[in-house]
């Protein structure tokens, strides 16, 4: 049998990713350390139902550390 996600996790509506969503966590969701310009959030708003992953809104706000989890460095 499958295994399936556990029940805080979501899909990314766009890349299909599995993620942790943290809207609902006590402290603040590591997406609100990304600013999306007004335009960028519109298009996202039109295209997309619910959050996308970290990961996404990091390449989509042209983020350099795109997709790096916090604290990794390259190399």
């Amino acid at each position: 049998m499958p295994e399936l996600p556990p029940a805080d996790s979501t899909r990314c509506p766009r890349c299909g990713g599995a993620f942790h969503c943290g809207a609902n966590d006590p402290g603040p969701c590591a997406c609100t350390t990304l600013r999306l310009d007004a335009a960028t959030l519109a298009r996202l708003s039109a295209a997309y139902r619910g959050c996308l992953c970290l990961r996404c809104l990091a390449e989509l706000s042209g983020a350099p550390d795109a997709g790096r989890a916090p604290g990794q460095t390259s190399g």
